[in-house]
């Protein structure tokens, strides 16, 4: 299969307007408004939640693309610093979205009394949502690909311009992947969205997500760091060793909560 895309869908003057770009928009409006419905059934209003976007939506972009530099050779970003900020170049770590999103809440939800358990169920839709058009962003600009490959799937990206290191044989569609695992991971937390106590919901993202990291990246093309291991692999290990231990506070205290209140019927 052969994509033969520009990764700018239009300039003006100076001023080009990316794909990529386009598609990071896309997902935050859409995983806002896909979101919403649940947040209003959970007792947040738009307003609440408007707030907490305001500010969790810039600290997760800043989060992932700072995770994504402090991965790479850092030299080129010491002797050039605009870099750092050079997004329009590829280069953004979900993780750090998710990592600095979920500080960003922890503060709001302290400082707003919001119910934190809830925001962050309401965070994973929202989450799940502006991922899909992401990886569709990924997988027009080539910047997220796996090994090459002969199997059918495969992609060639014959466009020069994309990021694909070369434009002549065919990639594992790594973005590709990753959007069908948002698909599947959405349709699971929306089938699970009122069956759960609240935080469950989050944390079954989270899992999800990981454990969808850990398997996609078995092909990418990325460096072993670490037994084998690549770094969004050992990252989404100490994610998944985190969430759990968590978990497992969370679950204990309410089943410590719930036989302190029979005991005092």
């Amino acid at each position: 299969m052969t994509i033969n895309i520009d990764p700018v869908l239009f300039s003006v003057g100076s001023l080009s307007v990316r794909w990529y770009g386009l598609m990071y928009v896309v997902g935050i409006v859409f995983g806002f408004f896909g979101a919403f419905p649940y947040a209003r059934s959970k007792g947040l209003t738009e307003r609440q939640l408007e707030k907490v976007v305001l500010f969790a939506i810039p600290a997760g972009l800043i989060g992932a693309r700072l995770y994504y530099v402090i991965q790479q050779s850092l030299g080129q970003y010491v002797s050039e610093p605009w870099r750092i900020v050079a997004v329009w170049q590829g280069g953004m770590a979900f993780y750090g979205a998710i990592f600095a999103g979920v500080v960003t809440i922890l503060v709001l939800t302290w400082r707003m009394k919001l119910p934190l358990w809830r925001l962050l169920d309401v965070a994973a839709l929202g989450l799940v949502v502006g991922q899909f058009f992401g990886r569709i962003g990924n997988f027009i600009n080539g910047d997220v690909i796996g090994q090459p490959t002969s199997l059918p799937w495969g992609v060639v990206y014959a466009n020069p311009d994309s990021f694909a290191p070369r434009h002549d044989i065919a990639y594992h569609p790594a973005a590709a992947y990753e959007a069908l695992l948002n698909v599947c991971l959405f349709g699971l937390l929306w089938y699970l969205r009122n069956r759960l106590k609240p935080g469950m919901l989050f944390f079954v993202y989270i899992f999800g997500y990981s454990i969808g990291q850990i398997l996609i990246f078995v092909w990418r093309d990325n460096q072993e760091i670490l037994w084998s291991l690549k770094q969004a692999q050992l990252t989404a290990i100490g994610v998944i060793i985190v969430a759990a231990i968590v978990l497992a506070w969370l679950l204990w205290k309410r089943r410590t909560s719930n036989q302190s209140a029979e005991t005092t019927r």
